[in-house]
């Protein structure tokens, strides 16, 4: 009777958790107690999480936010709202939304501030709307605040095949732009032409510089969206034009490089940092107008994500070592559900 009691008072929820920094591998199935939104909150019961180049960064300990440990990784989440703080606005519970989360979205429930949710539009899946908020929502703040992209320039993007990077092809060809579009192999560049980018490159058998040179008749791209960074961000600093502009969204590749400032004085181009989570706190107004054209253009069919594999919460690990492997095209999405199931494949340890 004491352990029922004690559930009743401190309930718990199933949860992916990270214990200490490390492989994929190392992550957990347990259970952790269950959040409670507070002012300007809803709690969400997560049906399907979004996985991201950053979620793995986390569990490594590599990424520039180092939450304490334990933490529960997933920062895209589809549910539906349960619960309802005060001061949460227009929401209600029984809505079916989708929000960015940076944390806590592989598990059962996940506590969301208002600002970061929305409805989800009719014409999203629930797959589809858990790969949605935090990879279109950064590829717009890259190319509309940061680039300020307009009709008729060219857009590099890089990795371009992986979700923040079809994210910023879809929009760069929705804002007017010529998008040059490359990535590491044939089949990629396959599908990447199966999307209706202009060009492709494969930058593993061509020289990026020289690709561009030749796409660009000399002059360069307008625009670099590089979510990649090491080795390919050096080549992709020497492909911009007069008042281009080079944007700096991650480094999937593992390293951070080290830019030759003397480029951009030569080139009079900009070196623009477009770090999403600061913006939706730094410019909540701005974040907000940019949800209201992500989602008109959901609802024209003029963009949409595009899902490469839904993995069960049991194999949140290989959700996240597709990633490390660079084998995705599109977004990996774990499916999380809300019911209670036993079974799990590793040993279930609770964080309550």
């Amino acid at each position: 009777m004491a352990v029922k009691l004690e559930q009743a008072v401190n309930p718990v929820m199933r949860a992916v958790l990270c214990r200490h920094h490390g492989p994929p591998q190392s992550l957990e199935i347990g259970t952790a107690a269950m959040p409670h939104p507070t002012a300007g909150q809803v709690r969400i019961r997560v049906d399907a999480c979004g996985i991201n180049f950053p979620d793995l960064l986390l569990v490594e300990g590599k990424y520039q936010d180092k939450p304490s440990l334990p933490f529960i990784p997933g920062g895209e989440v589809s549910g539906v709202i349960d619960e309802v703080g005060p001061d949460a606005g227009p929401l209600q519970a029984g809505e079916q939304v989708m929000a960015a989360t940076m944390l806590g979205g592989l598990a059962q429930y996940v506590v969301a501030a208002v600002k970061d949710v929305e409805v989800r539009p009719p014409g999203l899946t629930t797959e589809e709307a858990a790969a949605f908020p935090g990879v279109y929502g950064t590829a717009c703040h890259a190319l509309v605040q940061r680039a300020q992209l307009k009709p008729g320039e060219t857009l590099l993007v890089l990795g371009a095949a992986g979700g923040t990077g079809l994210a910023a092809v879809q929009l760069g060809r929705a804002l007017g732009a010529r998008v040059l579009a490359a990535a590491g192999s044939d089949d990629k560049l396959a599908f990447l032409a199966s999307h209706g980018v202009d060009e492709v490159i494969n930058y593993r058998t061509t020289g990026l510089r020289d690709a561009v040179r030749k796409l660009t008749a000399g002059r360069g791209v307008d625009v670099v969206f590089d979510p990649v960074g090491g080795a390919l961000f050096d080549e992709a600093s020497r492909c911009i034009k007069w008042n281009g502009r080079l944007l700096v969204v991650g480094f999937a590749s593992g390293t951070i490089p080290r830019f030759p400032v003397n480029l951009a004085l030569l080139k009079g181009y900009a070196v623009v940092g477009v770090y999403y989570g600061r913006f939706r706190d730094e410019q909540p107004a701005e974040a907000a107008a940019n949800a209201r054209v992500l989602r008109a253009l959901v609802d024209a069919g003029r963009i949409k994500p595009v899902i490469h594999r839904v993995f069960p919460m049991e194999e949140s690990a290989a959700a996240l070592t597709c990633l490390q492997d660079r084998s995705v095209m599109g977004k990996v999405v774990v499916r999380v559900g809300h019911a209670e199931r036993g079974g799990a494949t590793v040993a279930e340890r609770s964080t309550a």
